[in-house]
């Protein structure tokens, strides 16, 4: 599988974390090869942020010499998708929320999101209900202080504040925990060991479920478009 991931945020720190998450769930024979958007915002917060990702994205698909089997958009806007979809129809498309909240909804029960930053918690809620999983979703848990500095640092730098807010959502009844931001990926395979419930990352799930829609041919969801 030729797997391009796109980071629509362009800090290189994000995109490595990403990458590396990425290739935790790659299986033989695959080909992953993750970039930042060609430009954009560091962080997308705003609405405006996203729209700019967006037009980033699609240029780093363009600079492509090959296209690929298919595209995972590494943000929890998703962002971007709709325009990828669009412009090649043909090429499966998933973001890492409706990977993550896919993956929330298959487990069933009530869940939690954890993310690193009060102003990018509204939206993760927004994007829940969007996905059609508001009403498993009994709070979004963000860390108290506006986000400062490099934001590829915030999974490192918040380690031990966001173990707490997992286990602090178990206690309160959540049977799965997103994690919530292209900045916090590949953390669930640290915190999950320490929280009892399933911890997911959106990244990781996005490898494993657009592998399935490959390998199934089946059609991809009601905003997305089968390969064939």
């Amino acid at each position: 599988m030729r797997l391009l991931v796109i980071n629509p945020n362009t800090s290189q720190g994000i995109t490595d974390r990403i990458g590396q998450a990425a290739q935790s769930a790659a299986q033989p024979g695959d080909r992953i090869t993750t970039l930042s958007a060609a430009f954009g915002p560091e962080l997308i917060v705003t609405p405006e942020d996203g729209m700019e990702a967006a037009r980033g994205v699609v240029e780093t698909i363009r600079s492509q010499p090959v296209l690929p089997d298919a595209i995972i958009l590494a943000s929890f806007g998703d962002t971007g998708a709709e325009d990828v979809r669009a412009l090649w129809p043909d090429i499966p498309v998933i973001g890492i929320a409706e990977a993550a909240f896919e993956s929330a909804r298959q487990m069933g029960g009530p869940f939690a999101i954890v993310t690193f930053a009060p102003e990018v918690a509204p939206p993760l809620r927004d994007k829940a209900i969007e996905h059609g999983v508001g009403d498993q979703l009994i709070r979004v848990a963000a860390h108290p202080e506006a986000l400062q500095g490099d934001p590829a640092d915030v999974a490192e730098a918040l380690f031990a504040e966001l173990l707490t807010l997992c286990q602090t959502c178990k206690n309160d009844g959540a049977k799965a925990i997103v994690m919530g931001g292209g900045p916090l990926a590949g953390l669930a395979a640290r915190i999950g060991p320490l929280c009892d419930v399933p911890v997911i990352d959106g990244t990781v799930e996005a490898v494993h479920q657009i592998r399935a829609r490959i390998n199934s041919h089946a059609p991809l969801s009601k905003t997305g478009a089968a390969r064939t």
